[in-house]
């Protein structure tokens, strides 16, 4: 039977191409987990069954790709259930309305964003001519209660004698991770989830691991300032931002990491 362009219709281009967004937007799910030859392997997988119980029309091994999808969907949801989470969070996160609020106010509010900025940036350049480690993670539009509850609740306005003071060698609170929410210091002491990608540059610690870590999960902004050299530092959706001076970290701020060239690990 020739194949006939007429029945294709606008129902069914949009249908390929949200297909095609769904699993792009999963494949770089996966891709930031470090699951993407798994992702590839069930790939591999439902092409051979599409080819079996479709094409070929076996019917025996086309009943048992059929029993073994039926069982992988549940495997699937165990083994991705921390991934499964984290869409259905971004699913349900106030994305939206804050991009409307944004829109609607345009740029009045840069000033005042601006002095929100300041501080961090401030206390980051400060701790890196003392050379003090610090890792400082500013919540976007994803929820950080969970991370935040690692930690010690501050509940503070966001100040720079507080950040340095936080991040003091002697302060207890100075190896865990400082979540910032809200426009304020919402906990100090904070455990991350550190990423296990294995091209991450040997010179880089667990703070620059742990920076990572949060980026892939979620789409806050990490700083790290390296307690060895120094260097101040960006995670941002799973990609680096190396070696910044003040320009740089307060454009990267302000522009909600759009603003420096990435270094991937």
């Amino acid at each position: 039977m020739p194949f006939d362009i007429n029945i294709i219709g606008l129902k069914d281009i949009i249908d390929i191409l949200l297909v095609a967004f769904l699993l792009y937007k999963i494949y770089k799910l996966m891709k930031s987990s470090g699951s993407i030859n798994v992702f590839i392997g069930i790939l591999v997988f439902i092409g051979i069954w599409i080819i079996v119980s479709q094409v070929l029309q076996m019917r025996l091994l086309g009943s048992i790709f059929d029993k073994l999808v039926s069982v992988g969907v549940i495997a699937l949801i165990i083994l991705f259930q921390d991934e499964i989470r984290h869409f259905l969070l971004t699913l349900g996160s106030r994305y939206r309305t804050n991009s409307l609020f944004r829109f609607l106010k345009g740029n009045k509010n840069q000033n005042t964003q601006k002095e929100e900025i300041m501080p961090i940036v401030m206390a980051c350049l400060n701790m890196s001519k003392k050379k003090v480690g610090a890792l400082i993670v500013i919540e976007k539009n994803f929820p950080l209660d969970d991370i935040a509850r690692t930690g010690d609740i501050i509940n503070a306005d966001i100040n720079q004698r507080l950040i340095e003071n936080i991040f003091f060698k002697n302060s207890p609170l100075h190896d865990g991770a400082m979540i910032i929410s809200h426009k304020r210091i919402r906990a100090a002491g904070c455990i991350l989830p550190v990423s296990h990608n294995l091209n991450i540059p040997k010179e880089l610690g667990l703070r620059h691991r742990a920076a990572l870590g949060i980026s892939q999960e979620t789409d806050a902004i990490a700083i790290i300032v390296s307690e060895e050299t120094g260097g101040i530092s960006i995670a941002y959706k799973g990609e680096f931002h190396l070696k910044l001076n003040a320009e740089e970290l307060e454009s990267m701020l302000t522009n909600e990491g759009n603003s420096a060239p990435n270094t991937k690990p």
